[in-house]
């Protein structure tokens, strides 16, 4: 019986590797060994910083939202505290946006939740 040699599965396998590995630097888009490494670290970078991603964004949103609460002479933590107590239910994202696009509204938001703190 011959002997199989399974090249063509190799080169299959060796070719899908240096697809992903399209556009880095140096040996790293040539070199199977070297690209091989560099996908699976890759990989795992993009599977960590998926998740970070989250981290950054609420992170963004919150420093936000305070620079526009100060701007109003009031914290970022007692703004938060004040509109859950007034029963204001806007989550981060969108008051981060409205702090940006309209401010009269952001300080009317701001007044609320003055008015249900000193309460």
């Amino acid at each position: 019986m011959p002997r199989v040699k399974g090249g063509t599965v190799t080169r299959r396998r060796h070719k899908r590797t240096i697809k992903l590995a399209k556009g880095y630097f140096g040996s790293k888009h040539t070199l199977y060994k070297v690209a091989k490494q560099q996908v699976m670290k890759s990989g795992n970078y993009a599977y960590r910083d998926r998740r970070q991603k989250k981290r950054d964004f609420r992170q963004l949103w919150i420093a936000r939202i305070n620079a526009a609460a100060r701007m109003h002479d009031m914290s970022y933590s007692r703004l938060m505290n004040g509109l859950k107590v007034a029963g204001i239910d806007i989550n981060r994202k969108m008051l981060s946006e409205v702090a940006i696009t309209d401010e009269k509204a952001f300080g009317e938001l701001v007044e609320t939740a003055k008015k249900a703190l000193n309460k």
